[in-house]
Protein backbone atom coordinates (compact mmCIF):
# COMPACT_ATOMS: atom_id res chain seq x y z
CA UNK A 1 0.00 0.00 0.00
CA UNK A 2 1.56 3.45 -1.03
CA UNK A 3 -1.70 5.31 -0.35
CA UNK A 4 -4.25 5.71 2.81
CA UNK A 5 -7.53 7.87 2.91
CA UNK A 6 -8.63 8.02 6.48
CA UNK A 7 -11.23 10.69 8.23
CA UNK A 8 -9.63 13.80 9.49
CA UNK A 9 -8.02 12.54 13.11
CA UNK A 10 -8.28 13.87 16.37
CA UNK A 11 -6.10 14.68 19.17
CA UNK A 12 -7.55 14.03 22.91
CA UNK A 13 -4.59 15.01 24.60
CA UNK A 14 -2.66 18.29 23.68
CA UNK A 15 -0.44 20.79 24.85
CA UNK A 16 -0.93 24.43 23.14
CA UNK A 17 0.86 26.65 25.94
CA UNK A 18 0.25 30.15 25.60
CA UNK A 19 2.00 33.30 24.35
CA UNK A 20 4.54 32.86 21.74
CA UNK A 21 4.57 29.40 22.68
CA UNK A 22 0.96 29.22 21.12
CA UNK A 23 1.91 31.16 17.94
CA UNK A 24 4.52 28.62 17.06
CA UNK A 25 2.94 25.09 18.09
CA UNK A 26 -0.65 25.32 17.23
CA UNK A 27 0.08 25.30 12.85
CA UNK A 28 1.73 21.29 13.68
CA UNK A 29 -1.56 20.66 15.26
CA UNK A 30 -3.73 22.54 12.57
CA UNK A 31 -2.30 20.95 10.22
CA UNK A 32 -3.20 17.13 10.70
CA UNK A 33 -5.88 17.14 12.83
CA UNK A 34 -9.83 18.32 13.12
CA UNK A 35 -10.12 18.72 16.78
CA UNK A 36 -8.16 18.70 19.55
CA UNK A 37 -8.74 18.60 23.93
CA UNK A 38 -6.65 20.89 24.86
CA UNK A 39 -5.00 21.03 28.44
CA UNK A 40 -5.76 23.82 31.49
CA UNK A 41 -2.24 23.40 32.70
CA UNK A 42 -1.34 26.78 32.26
CA UNK A 43 0.04 29.55 34.56
CA UNK A 44 -2.14 30.14 36.31
CA UNK A 45 -4.49 27.24 35.19
CA UNK A 46 -7.64 27.06 33.54
CA UNK A 47 -9.63 26.73 36.39
CA UNK A 48 -12.97 28.48 35.27
CA UNK A 49 -15.52 28.61 32.54
CA UNK A 50 -14.66 32.60 31.75
CA UNK A 51 -11.02 31.67 31.45
CA UNK A 52 -11.53 28.77 29.23
CA UNK A 53 -13.52 30.90 26.93
CA UNK A 54 -10.74 33.66 26.89
CA UNK A 55 -8.13 30.72 26.55
CA UNK A 56 -10.26 29.83 23.64
CA UNK A 57 -10.44 32.78 21.36
CA UNK A 58 -6.97 33.55 21.65
CA UNK A 59 -6.44 29.59 20.25
CA UNK A 60 -9.28 30.31 17.38
CA UNK A 61 -7.84 33.90 16.65
CA UNK A 62 -4.47 32.71 15.25
CA UNK A 63 -6.27 30.22 13.11
CA UNK A 64 -5.32 30.73 9.29
CA UNK A 65 -8.44 31.71 7.30
CA UNK A 66 -10.88 28.80 6.42
CA UNK A 67 -9.43 26.05 9.19
CA UNK A 68 -11.58 23.86 10.58
CA UNK A 69 -9.48 22.91 13.46
CA UNK A 70 -11.77 22.97 16.61
CA UNK A 71 -9.75 23.02 20.10
CA UNK A 72 -11.90 21.70 22.77
CA UNK A 73 -11.60 22.88 25.87
CA UNK A 74 -11.21 21.52 29.40
CA UNK A 75 -11.41 23.04 32.93
CA UNK A 76 -8.39 22.42 35.78
CA UNK A 77 -10.14 20.34 38.76
CA UNK A 78 -8.73 21.78 42.22
CA UNK A 79 -9.87 20.50 45.84
CA UNK A 80 -11.74 24.23 45.49
CA UNK A 81 -13.74 23.73 41.89
CA UNK A 82 -17.78 24.17 42.56
CA UNK A 83 -20.56 22.30 40.51
CA UNK A 84 -21.86 25.65 39.77
CA UNK A 85 -18.55 25.89 38.21
CA UNK A 86 -18.72 22.71 36.13
CA UNK A 87 -22.70 22.96 35.49
CA UNK A 88 -21.58 26.79 34.07
CA UNK A 89 -19.43 24.49 31.60
CA UNK A 90 -21.69 22.04 30.93
CA UNK A 91 -24.58 24.62 30.20
CA UNK A 92 -23.24 26.63 28.13
CA UNK A 93 -20.94 23.82 26.18
CA UNK A 94 -17.71 25.33 26.69
CA UNK A 95 -16.41 22.83 28.49
CA UNK A 96 -15.88 19.09 27.13
CA UNK A 97 -14.16 17.43 29.94
CA UNK A 98 -12.54 17.59 33.16
CA UNK A 99 -8.83 17.38 33.89
CA UNK A 100 -7.51 15.51 37.12
CA UNK A 101 -3.81 16.33 38.51
CA UNK A 102 -2.42 15.00 40.95
CA UNK A 103 -0.79 17.77 42.47
CA UNK A 104 2.98 17.68 42.21
CA UNK A 105 2.17 15.10 39.16
CA UNK A 106 3.93 17.31 35.82
CA UNK A 107 4.56 20.26 34.56
CA UNK A 108 2.11 22.95 36.51
CA UNK A 109 0.15 20.39 38.08
CA UNK A 110 0.96 22.32 41.86
CA UNK A 111 -2.59 23.04 42.15
CA UNK A 112 -3.77 20.38 41.35
CA UNK A 113 -5.54 17.70 43.68
CA UNK A 114 -4.24 16.07 47.13
CA UNK A 115 -7.26 14.81 48.73
CA UNK A 116 -9.36 12.89 46.58
CA UNK A 117 -12.58 13.12 49.24
CA UNK A 118 -12.95 16.62 48.53
CA UNK A 119 -13.68 16.66 45.08
CA UNK A 120 -16.21 13.77 45.34
CA UNK A 121 -18.88 15.72 45.03
CA UNK A 122 -17.92 17.84 42.04
CA UNK A 123 -17.31 13.49 40.46
CA UNK A 124 -20.58 12.68 41.57
CA UNK A 125 -22.41 15.86 39.53
CA UNK A 126 -20.20 14.93 36.36
CA UNK A 127 -21.26 11.44 36.51
CA UNK A 128 -25.11 12.15 35.98
CA UNK A 129 -24.43 14.28 33.95
CA UNK A 130 -22.09 12.53 31.33
CA UNK A 131 -19.55 15.05 31.45
CA UNK A 132 -15.88 13.48 31.44
CA UNK A 133 -13.10 13.43 34.03
CA UNK A 134 -9.79 12.45 31.97
CA UNK A 135 -6.77 11.64 34.63
CA UNK A 136 -2.93 12.00 34.87
CA UNK A 137 -3.22 8.69 36.64
CA UNK A 138 -0.05 8.70 38.80
CA UNK A 139 0.88 8.85 42.36
CA UNK A 140 2.82 11.25 44.00
CA UNK A 141 4.28 9.57 47.17
CA UNK A 142 7.73 9.85 47.16
CA UNK A 143 8.25 6.77 48.64
CA UNK A 144 6.77 5.24 45.36
CA UNK A 145 9.27 4.49 42.39
CA UNK A 146 8.64 6.72 39.58
CA UNK A 147 8.06 3.55 37.45
CA UNK A 148 5.53 2.00 39.75
CA UNK A 149 3.22 5.08 39.64
CA UNK A 150 0.83 4.71 37.39
CA UNK A 151 -0.10 1.15 38.69
CA UNK A 152 -0.18 2.03 42.44
CA UNK A 153 -2.13 5.14 41.37
CA UNK A 154 -4.46 2.68 39.87
CA UNK A 155 -4.21 0.10 42.50
CA UNK A 156 -4.81 2.59 45.52
CA UNK A 157 -7.13 5.71 44.16
CA UNK A 158 -9.06 5.04 40.73
CA UNK A 159 -10.33 1.85 41.52
CA UNK A 160 -11.64 2.66 45.04
CA UNK A 161 -12.26 6.17 42.81
CA UNK A 162 -14.62 4.65 40.35
CA UNK A 163 -16.07 1.45 43.08
CA UNK A 164 -17.32 4.48 45.16
CA UNK A 165 -19.13 6.27 42.11
CA UNK A 166 -20.61 3.88 39.31
CA UNK A 167 -20.65 5.32 36.31
CA UNK A 168 -18.07 8.16 36.29
CA UNK A 169 -16.98 8.54 32.59
CA UNK A 170 -12.82 8.21 33.20
CA UNK A 171 -10.09 8.81 30.31
CA UNK A 172 -6.96 7.72 32.17
CA UNK A 173 -4.69 9.79 30.07
CA UNK A 174 -1.13 8.75 28.37
CA UNK A 175 -1.36 5.05 29.83
CA UNK A 176 2.60 3.59 29.85
CA UNK A 177 2.11 0.24 31.33
CA UNK A 178 0.32 -3.37 30.62
CA UNK A 179 -1.69 -2.98 34.24
CA UNK A 180 -2.97 0.24 32.31
CA UNK A 181 -3.73 -2.01 29.37
CA UNK A 182 -5.57 -4.92 31.49
CA UNK A 183 -7.78 -2.48 33.78
CA UNK A 184 -9.17 -0.58 30.90
CA UNK A 185 -10.13 -4.16 29.32
CA UNK A 186 -11.56 -5.21 32.39
CA UNK A 187 -13.90 -2.39 32.92
CA UNK A 188 -17.30 -1.57 30.97
CA UNK A 189 -17.73 1.18 28.26
CA UNK A 190 -17.37 4.36 30.47
CA UNK A 191 -13.34 3.72 31.09
CA UNK A 192 -10.95 4.46 28.41
CA UNK A 193 -7.18 5.07 28.09
CA UNK A 194 -5.37 7.36 25.56
CA UNK A 195 -2.16 6.29 24.20
CA UNK A 196 0.99 8.76 22.85
CA UNK A 197 2.71 8.45 20.04
CA UNK A 198 6.32 8.75 21.89
CA UNK A 199 5.13 6.29 24.58
CA UNK A 200 4.55 3.83 21.48
CA UNK A 201 7.68 4.35 20.14
CA UNK A 202 10.56 4.49 23.25
CA UNK A 203 10.89 2.73 26.19
CA UNK A 204 13.04 3.37 29.79
CA UNK A 205 16.11 2.33 27.57
CA UNK A 206 15.81 5.17 25.23
CA UNK A 207 16.01 7.83 27.87
CA UNK A 208 19.06 6.79 29.57
CA UNK A 209 21.35 4.06 27.95
CA UNK A 210 24.16 5.50 26.32
CA UNK A 211 23.44 9.30 27.82
CA UNK A 212 20.31 10.76 29.23
CA UNK A 213 18.60 11.81 26.02
CA UNK A 214 16.49 14.85 27.45
CA UNK A 215 13.91 15.17 24.17
CA UNK A 216 12.71 11.31 25.45
CA UNK A 217 12.36 12.45 28.87
CA UNK A 218 8.31 12.50 29.89
CA UNK A 219 5.94 12.18 32.10
CA UNK A 220 4.52 9.25 32.90
CA UNK A 221 8.01 8.29 31.94
CA UNK A 222 8.69 5.40 29.76
CA UNK A 223 8.55 2.16 31.15
CA UNK A 224 10.04 -1.36 30.55
CA UNK A 225 9.99 -2.96 26.76
CA UNK A 226 7.33 -5.23 27.81
CA UNK A 227 5.05 -2.41 29.29
CA UNK A 228 5.50 -0.37 25.23
CA UNK A 229 4.60 -4.22 23.38
CA UNK A 230 1.49 -3.50 25.18
CA UNK A 231 0.87 -0.80 24.01
CA UNK A 232 1.00 -1.39 20.80
CA UNK A 233 -0.88 -4.00 20.97
CA UNK A 234 -3.99 -2.29 22.62
CA UNK A 235 -3.49 1.10 19.91
CA UNK A 236 -3.51 -1.51 17.29
CA UNK A 237 -5.79 -4.12 17.91
CA UNK A 238 -8.86 -1.74 16.92
CA UNK A 239 -10.63 -1.86 20.76
CA UNK A 240 -12.82 1.33 21.07
CA UNK A 241 -11.54 1.70 24.36
CA UNK A 242 -8.30 2.86 23.05
CA UNK A 243 -7.32 6.11 21.51
CA UNK A 244 -4.69 8.80 20.32
CA UNK A 245 -4.02 11.77 22.83
CA UNK A 246 -0.37 12.72 21.60
CA UNK A 247 0.32 14.62 25.07
CA UNK A 248 2.57 16.85 22.78
CA UNK A 249 4.12 19.29 24.80
CA UNK A 250 6.32 21.75 23.64
CA UNK A 251 9.44 23.43 25.86
CA UNK A 252 12.04 24.96 24.37
CA UNK A 253 15.68 23.53 24.20
CA UNK A 254 16.80 25.48 27.37
CA UNK A 255 14.26 24.53 29.64
CA UNK A 256 15.03 20.78 28.36
CA UNK A 257 18.49 20.39 28.18
CA UNK A 258 19.29 21.69 31.97
CA UNK A 259 20.19 20.14 35.19
CA UNK A 260 16.38 20.50 35.74
CA UNK A 261 14.93 19.63 32.54
CA UNK A 262 11.29 19.79 31.60
CA UNK A 263 8.95 16.66 31.04
CA UNK A 264 7.24 16.42 27.30
CA UNK A 265 7.48 15.37 23.98
CA UNK A 266 7.00 17.64 20.93
CA UNK A 267 4.83 15.17 18.96
CA UNK A 268 2.65 17.55 16.69
CA UNK A 269 4.70 17.97 14.06
CA UNK A 270 4.80 14.17 12.79
CA UNK A 271 2.51 12.23 15.04
CA UNK A 272 0.66 10.71 12.22
CA UNK A 273 3.76 9.62 9.87
CA UNK A 274 4.81 7.74 12.90
CA UNK A 275 1.37 6.17 13.55
CA UNK A 276 1.00 5.11 10.03
CA UNK A 277 4.72 3.39 10.20
CA UNK A 278 3.55 1.69 13.47
CA UNK A 279 1.04 0.34 12.27
CA UNK A 280 2.50 -0.51 9.05
CA UNK A 281 4.75 -2.64 11.01
CA UNK A 282 2.26 -4.42 12.77
CA UNK A 283 -0.02 -5.18 9.77
CA UNK A 284 -2.80 -3.26 10.98
CA UNK A 285 -2.98 -0.11 8.71
CA UNK A 286 -6.92 -1.11 8.28
CA UNK A 287 -7.16 -0.22 11.91
CA UNK A 288 -5.06 3.59 12.19
CA UNK A 289 -8.10 5.16 11.19
CA UNK A 290 -10.07 3.49 14.62
CA UNK A 291 -7.47 4.51 16.86
CA UNK A 292 -6.83 7.96 15.22
CA UNK A 293 -10.02 9.61 14.20
CA UNK A 294 -12.89 7.07 15.27
CA UNK A 295 -12.77 5.94 18.89
CA UNK A 296 -12.23 9.34 20.20
CA UNK A 297 -14.93 10.77 19.22
CA UNK A 298 -17.49 7.59 20.01
CA UNK A 299 -16.45 7.95 23.29
CA UNK A 300 -16.95 11.77 23.78
CA UNK A 301 -20.02 11.46 21.78
CA UNK A 302 -19.22 13.16 18.69
CA UNK A 303 -19.51 12.08 14.99
CA UNK A 304 -16.51 11.41 13.18
CA UNK A 305 -15.28 14.22 11.65
CA UNK A 306 -16.62 14.68 7.71
CA UNK A 307 -13.19 15.98 6.08
CA UNK A 308 -10.76 13.34 5.08
CA UNK A 309 -6.79 13.05 5.22
CA UNK A 310 -4.26 11.25 3.03
CA UNK A 311 -1.17 9.84 3.78
CA UNK A 312 1.32 8.70 1.02
CA UNK A 313 3.97 6.29 0.89
CA UNK A 314 7.47 7.29 -0.83
CA UNK A 315 10.59 8.64 -0.57
CA UNK A 316 11.55 10.20 2.60
CA UNK A 317 11.12 14.23 2.92
CA UNK A 318 13.95 16.20 4.38
CA UNK A 319 12.13 17.99 7.63
CA UNK A 320 13.07 20.09 10.30
CA UNK A 321 14.36 18.78 13.49
CA UNK A 322 13.26 21.93 15.03
CA UNK A 323 10.40 24.78 15.21
CA UNK A 324 11.81 28.64 16.09
CA UNK A 325 9.86 30.66 18.75
CA UNK A 326 10.83 34.49 20.03
CA UNK A 327 12.06 32.11 23.76
CA UNK A 328 13.75 29.70 21.84
CA UNK A 329 13.74 26.41 19.49
CA UNK A 330 11.48 23.61 20.26
CA UNK A 331 12.71 20.12 19.22
CA UNK A 332 10.71 18.11 17.26
CA UNK A 333 10.47 14.25 18.71
CA UNK A 334 12.64 11.54 17.39
CA UNK A 335 11.55 8.37 16.32
CA UNK A 336 15.24 7.19 15.41
CA UNK A 337 14.03 6.21 11.85
CA UNK A 338 12.79 7.50 8.60
CA UNK A 339 8.90 8.45 7.70
CA UNK A 340 7.91 7.30 4.75
CA UNK A 341 4.45 7.93 5.17
CA UNK A 342 3.43 11.69 4.76
CA UNK A 343 0.56 13.59 4.73
CA UNK A 344 -0.18 15.44 1.56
Amino acid sequence: MTKLVIKKPDDWHLHLRDGELLKAVLPESERHFNRALVMPNLVPPITTVAQAIKYKDQILNLLPKGSDFKPLMTLYLTEDTSISEIKLGVETGVITAIKLYPAGATTNSSSGVNNFEKIKPVLEYMTNVGLPLCIHGEVTDSNVDIFDREAVFIEKILMPLRNDIPGLKTVIEHITTKTAVDYVRSENSDLAATITTHHLVINRNDILVGGIKPHYYCLPIAKREHHRLALLEAATSGETSFFLGTDSAPHVNTAKESACGCAGCFTATNSIPILAHIFEEQAALNKLEAFISINGATFYNLEPNKSFLTLSKGTPPISPNTISTIEGDITIFDPGYELNWQVL
